[in-house]
């Protein structure tokens, strides 16, 4: 050991010495062949641990601060801690921290300010006691400030007690000293991987690098960019993103370490203790520039002087007050930067020095400094070790995590048969939230040191691993005890807000652990911290949605999964039967699972869609409860508002409803409209049979159209009709055709008119041949009538059940729902623009305004013409950027879909709500809504023959009925499709799918000469009796293709 410094009690322990300082490092007799694990230095004593966990004190013992009564000028060995083994002392002032391997703490000197922790009368305790309220925790870190004192848990808690002048226990402003230690409550969750005090300020450094500091401020010591104290913990915000590893602190000025090698420091200045070459205080971190050349591996601060430690060359280098010899530079005057200290260093792994050389070499092992004194342990060359490196923390003073070592540990003993220190690690870690945060962390890069709002620093698949590694049906002990200290210990105690990101990370995790998607804890674990999410304050809440919408679709999905399970599980309950007394808890677990879905599904629709939103279905829904009855409920909560015990109505959550629920609904919202229409027009005939002058009213929609004129008779009579009509079922008459209306005469009327009003003549909708998909167009002669009766047609088609043929992109339907239209939705109708708008997004370099040649405006076709429209004000002048190309390509996409076609779409909105207009759209997605209308293509040929029934003679193996199929499947898409068309009146199929599509198909008499007749009307087919395939084929072929007209046969 070597010692340099202020000697004059004996705090340097080289005997008896005449000099009050020694200026440059001096060897101690005292601890040849010894080896030192730690060492605490106080104003005016030092403590020494030795590595078989003995404690040696020296220097002044006027307070007791030696634990023994022996000589002072000398290593003496306290006795009263024979018994223990000791791993780490801090010292305060005049008082000492002793830890031992077991995490119970040892506490001695002066008590002034309850800095001893041990509740006593006395000024002074001058042998060892045990802090006994701390004897349930294990302790891993001791710090002493010189009059408080921390110390942190292997469950990540911050404990603290000692004098409050300045704020530095962090418990807030009310207490002036706290004699018992005191949990620091405003930091729990946090994951923590050491604590470090000053003369009167405090720090502690999570595993991620965030510093949160607090106490005595007055020359920057906090490095807050003020000179404040603090009384409860801060955040450091600009080391946030340094990687720091290390801190330490002197009396009134800090120092911290980054995982490059690199130093910062601020607060006190005075005496060049910064290193920064001035003598002025810095209130926010300043990197130690000379130091910068080489990557430093360990640091110490003294008093008022600050060491570090470069490998590459072995030196110690020192600077600050140098008065007492403490710099070890052979004088006594103060350095203002990084200077050498004397002697012979050597770099560990360098060459053996010449033996002709005399002198001594040493390889430093670890430096020390406090007070005004200094150490440095070290070895010989010949027989030296690494040095130790603070950026690599020493596992046995850290908190619990799960990694695979522990794991595998837990894991090592047979099941049942666990040791009682097992058990309670595998408790500790599952208690904290701040163990589990401090897991999993994404090492590769470096990553977690990023984290922050927008990452969240965890390794997901690591996660994944090692749960279901820990998790295993041949361990069942494990998993219940793992089980056990979630549901009674973690998922209560966790608050609504939170400390810092950090605290966040289980909310993410917890997910992955198997135990939390078994059913038998979907009450006392899933649920519960279910509940504990949802209550989340905004602020917190955001950034866990920032957290999960940036995971891969496989986990975000897991988190989804399971809570449709929990869903699923309660609805079962549910059904089987809930006493009255249990409702209203099953109804607020019901609610909790329903809102955490809800949040998922709100950050899954914001990222454009992780995962596909028929992924949120719950297809179990419709069997488990009663849907038009939720469905009143829901309408009437609408209406009046939730009512205390009304159950929870999933009318709330529309996105678990699937295509087929969501049909249920519209039919359920259709029936209650029209039966109010319905029961409307009744009431009106009860009163004309008294009043004459009333004319009776038809309960149904009718229109009598002539197939010559289809749009001009719709239109006339769909203007005469009432607002509450509309809402009637639709029954469509052909002038001079005699069909009765079951269904199929509406089909045809939709597809006819549809075909009339999109037909070119009108000039009403623009073509778009690369994506084969109409729009609006902005040039049309037409008045705003007929996008209202377009728009009238499409709510009549989806009340009535009916698809019909109308090529609009995705966007119409956002805009209905109210939803903004987006790049991809140009992608969509016009690809080739999309792509030119994409890449100008992606271009990578700075020269966008010379590459594009862009400016705020668009080019139209105006009839043979092109016109330039600006897009904003002053548009021509504007250049497009890299600063403001993303304004650009909104502003073009928002001409587009909004500002050229507002009048039109607004008329075509108007008729569309006309119809339309009941609250059961807001449960649809774009995509569903459009499948409504115009139905989907995911046809299934297969599931369309095993649906088809037949009659007369026919039945599914007859054969003019087996060639049939066999002609049917042979047929290129587009036949089929024909086919369809010529059926049901549509090439597209349902919304729920082809099993609704029910196809009859039965014999006719006449001979084979006859074509297939369709039945609009009933899907029905009369097929005759064909024996040959090609006679059948030709004969469906010509079917098919000169299909129109509606007649009975």
């Amino acid at each position: 050991m070597l010692c340099w410094g202020n000697a004059s009690f004996g705090q340097l322990g080289l005997g008896g010495i005449d000099e009050e300082v020694v200026l440059e490092p001096r060897k101690s007799d005292f601890f040849i062949n010894k080896k030192v694990r730690d060492v605490g230095c106080g104003l005016r004593h030092t403590v020494f641990v030795l590595d078989d966990g003995t404690v040696y004190t020296c220097g002044c013992n006027d307070l007791g601060q030696l634990g023994h009564e022996k000589s002072r000028k000398k290593p003496e060995q306290v006795v009263a801690l024979d018994a223990q083994n000791i791993i780490a002392v801090s010292c305060g002032e005049a008082h000492t921290l002793a830890l031992n391997d077991k995490g119970q703490v040892y506490a001695w000197g002066l008590d002034s300010d309850g800095q001893l922790g041990l509740l006593g009368s006395e000024e002074c305790i001058r042998v060892p006691r045990n802090i006994k309220s701390l004897s349930d925790i294990q302790i891993v870190q001791v710090a002493c400030g010189y009059y408080h004192s921390l110390a942190l848990s292997k469950a990540s808690e911050v404990f603290c007690w000692g004098q409050n002048k300045y704020g530095q226990l962090g418990l807030g402003i009310d207490c002036k000293k706290q004699a018992s230690p005191q949990l620091i409550k405003s930091l729990l969750g946090i994951p923590f991987m050491q604590v470090a005090a000053g003369g009167a300020h405090s720090f502690v450094l999570t595993l991620s690098g965030a510093i949160f500091g607090w106490g005595r401020n007055k020359f920057g010591q906090l490095g807050l960019n003020d000179e404040n104290d603090r009384y409860v913990p801060n955040l450091l915000k600009s080391l946030r993103t340094q990687k720091i590893v290390y801190i330490c602190c002197g009396e009134d000025h800090t120092a911290a370490l980054t995982k490059e090698g690199g130093v910062f420091t601020f607060g006190a200045g005075g005496y060049g203790q910064l290193g920064h070459n001035s003598t002025s205080h810095e209130i926010n971190p300043r990197k130690v520039f000379e130091l910068m050349g080489s990557i430093v591996t360990q640091i110490a601060c003294g008093r008022q002087h600050t060491s570090a430690f470069v490998p590459s060359s072995g030196r110690i280098y020192s600077f600050g007050l140098g008065g007492n010899g403490q710099l070890g530079t052979g004088s006594t005057s103060n350095r203002k930067s990084p200077f050498t200290v004397k002697g012979n260093w050597f770099p560990y792994n360098g060459q053996c020095p010449p033996v002709i050389d005399s002198e001594e070499y040493f390889c430093v092992k670890r430096i020390f400094s406090g007070g005004d004194q200094s150490f440095s342990h070290y070895s010989n060359p010949q027989n030296c070790g690494p040095p130790d490196d603070f950026r690599c923390p020493d596992p046995s003073k850290q908190i619990w995590t799960l990694n695979e070592a522990l794991i595998q540990k837990w894991l090592s003993y047979p099941s049942g048969r666990f040791p009682v220190e097992i058990a309670n690690e595998i408790d500790g870690t599952f208690s904290s939230s701040g163990c589990l945060n401090g897991s999993f962390l994404a090492v590769s890069n470096d990553d977690h040191y990023r984290t922050g709002t927008k990452f969240s620093g965890v390794d997901m698949n690591a996660a994944r691993l090692l749960f279901h590694k820990l998790i295993q049906p041949d361990h069942p002990q494990i998993s219940q005890q793992v089980a056990a200290s979630l549901e009674k210990n973690l998922i209560p105690k966790l608050t609504s807000s939170l400390p810092d990101v950090e605290a966040l990370r289980f909310y993410l995790t917890l997910p992955e652990c198997p135990l939390m998607s078994d059913s038998n804890n979907f009450t006392t674990i899933a649920i519960p911290f279910g509940t504990a999410l949802v209550n989340l304050e905004k602020a917190p809440l955001k950034v866990l949605e920032n957290w999960w919408s940036v995971l891969e679709p496989p986990l975000f999905l897991k988190i989804v999964e399971l809570y449709k399970e929990v869903v699923v599980h309660l609805l079962k309950l549910y059904k089987i039967g809930i006493p009255p007394s249990e409702r209203r808890i099953f109804n607020s677990f019901l609610h909790t699972a329903l809102k955490v879905l809800e949040i998922l599904h709100r950050v899954n629709e914001k990222t454009g869609q992780i995962i596909q939103y028929d992924k949120f279905y719950i297809h179990e829904v419709q069997e488990l409860i009663d849907i038009r009855n939720d469905y009143i409920n829901w309408v009437q909560q609408q209406a009046y508002g939730v009512l205390a015990d009304i159950p929870v109505t999933i009318c709330t959550y529309p996105f678990v409803f699937d295509a087929q629920a969501k049909t249920t609904l519209l039919q359920t919202d259709a029936v209650l409209q029209m039966q109010m229409a319905i029961d409307q027009a009744h009431r009106q005939n009860v009163s004309s049979l008294f009043l004459p002058v009333i004319e009776s009213v038809n309960p149904c929609l009718i229109l009598v159209v002539r197939r010559e004129n289809i749009v001009g008779d719709a239109m006339e009579v769909l203007r005469k009709t009432k607002n509450i009509d509309y809402k009637k079922p639709l029954k469509v008459i052909f002038v001079g055709e005699d069909a009765v209306d079951a269904g199929g005469v509406r089909k045809e009327f939709f597809l006819l008119i549809m075909r009339e009003l999109l037909d070119p003549k009108y000039g009403m909708f623009r073509y778009y041949e690369d994506s084969r998909l109409i729009w609006f167009s902005d040039k049309t002669f037409e008045d705003s009538d007929l996008f209202h009766l377009i728009g009238v047609i499409c709510g009549l088609a989806i009340y009535n059940f009916t698809i019909v043929d109308l090529h609009f992109p995705l966007a119409l339907y956002k805009k209905l729902l109210k939803k903004k239209p987006s790049l991809d939705d140009l992608k969509e109708l016009m690809p080739d623009v999309g792509r030119s708008m994409q890449q100008l997004l992606d271009y990578p370099e700075d020269d966008v305004e010379e590459t594009f040649c862009l400016n705020f405006t668009i080019t139209v076709e105006n009839f043979g013409a092109t016109e330039v429209k600006e897009l904003i004000l002053n548009g021509a002048d504007t250049a497009v950027n890299k600063q403001n190309r993303q304004e650009f390509v909104d502003a073009y996409v928002d001409y587009i879909f909004n500002k050229s076609v507002a009048s039109l779409f607004d008329a075509f909105h108007a008729g569309f709500h006309k119809v339309c207009g009941g609250k059961v759209l807001q449960l649809f997605q774009p995509n569903e809504l459009q499948a409504m209308v115009i139905g989907n293509t995911n046809y299934d040929w297969k599931e369309l023959e095993k649906n088809t029934e037949y009659k007369g003679e026919y039945w599914a193996e007859h054969r003019t009925i087996k060639i049939f199929w066999e002609v049917f499947h042979e047929l290129p898409l587009e036949k089929k499709k024909q086919f369809l068309l010529f059926l049901t009146g549509s090439d597209r199929i349902p919304i729920l799918g082809m099993k609704s599509l029910k196809l009859v198909i039965q014999s006719t008499g006449g001979g084979e000469e006859y074509l297939p007749v369709s039945h609009t009307c009933f899907n029905l087919l009369d097929l005759p009796k064909y024996t040959e395939k090609e006679t059948l084929r030709s004969k469906l072929i010509q079917a098919i293709d000169h299909n129109e007209g509606f007649s009975l046969i």
